[in-house]
């Protein structure tokens, strides 16, 4: 039987624990005399209270040796305790696979456990992760990573993708397809494994910067200036580039832009086309152009993006 440890903190976001809790619990039920022994600890043991006010019992992170621990994200600063942290390298140290669930990777960092390698965090945060952490390569738009042994996932949803991919990789991707339809959940999020798309991250209030958006998502492989997006809004120029500047933070020519490298890190991800068709397919005039995009952007060219999508896969 797999021992899974879920390390909760005070204040440690209700979610993070119950989705991927939730997932094992579902798989255990799949699988005949089941498959996972599921235990929530903490440092000190006993009652933690969560961010949202619930109480839960929890044993001594020290009673038990565990194949598995996933440290659950929630209040950063309660990752600063030093009984805390010491309990985190403890389990570090004794158990064969790590994993994270959202800023869970801030305690994983204060271990050192993350230095040299990928990880990723709520996207939100990940630029705090790398500020702190600089020997972290933080990855903010990733929804989950493998490195080795140590795995880290994007924020509070995202811990229900991890723990999907773990089932997969402890008793295979049938079991795991079978949990995520159990969950009523998508066994892999389409677009890749981006965090967010580049329209909901924009949101503008305006009907008419919203058709824009869309009509340059359908048009990406087109030229896209700021005079056909202005026809698109039914608006003159004038009017179009203040309100979408006021309304997204962006001018039109850098939202495209995202849209295009979101589009690209889709083909990326799921295919094997040459990435001078891609290019060409999001409407890129040339290669180095989106390479210089993807660099701005994600902090890594088109190259990297698309190695780690094969790494995951190949998990």
């Amino acid at each position: 039987m797999h021992h899974i440890g879920f390390f909760v903190c005070p204040n440690h976001r209700i979610l993070d624990l119950a989705g991927p809790l939730g997932a094992f619990e579902e798989a255990n039920t799949l699988i005949e005399g089941g498959a996972y022994r599921l235990t929530v600890i903490s440092e000190p043991g006993g009652i933690v209270v969560g961010s949202s006010g619930m109480p839960i019992d929890t044993q001594p992170s020290l009673s038990t040796v565990f194949d598995t621990v996933l440290f659950i994200g929630g209040d950063i600063e309660a990752f600063q305790n030093p009984g805390v942290i010491a309990a985190a390298k403890n389990l570090t140290a004794n158990t064969g696979r790590i994993a994270s669930v959202c800023t869970g990777a801030f305690l994983l960092a204060e271990t050192g456990l993350l230095d040299g390698r990928r990880a990723t965090t709520h996207w939100r945060l990940a630029p705090e992760l790398q500020q702190r952490y600089p020997q972290i390569r933080v990855e903010a738009d990733r929804i989950f990573i493998s490195d080795h042994n140590v795995w880290t996932s994007a924020g509070i949803s995202a811990g229900i993708d991890l723990a999907l991919a773990l089932i997969e990789t402890d008793h295979g991707i049938e079991i795991a397809r079978n949990v995520a339809r159990e969950l009523v959940v998508p066994y892999r999020r389409s677009g890749g494994q981006s965090q967010f798309s580049a329209m909901s991250r924009m949101e503008p209030e305006s009907d008419r910067i919203r058709m824009a958006l869309a009509f340059a998502r359908d048009h990406l492989v087109e030229p896209l200036p700021i005079e056909r997006l202005a026809e698109a809004a039914r608006l003159s120029v004038r009017q179009f580039g203040r309100a979408f500047r006021s309304q997204t933070g962006e001018t039109p020519a850098r939202a495209v832009e995202r849209l295009r490298v979101e589009a690209a890190c889709g083909r990326l991800q799921s295919g094997s086309e040459p990435i001078e068709q891609i290019a060409k397919a999001v409407g890129f005039s040339d290669p180095e152009r989106m390479r210089r995009a993807f660099v701005k952007l994600h902090g890594h060219p088109p190259q990297a993006i698309r190695r780690a999508g094969r790494q995951d896969s190949a998990l």
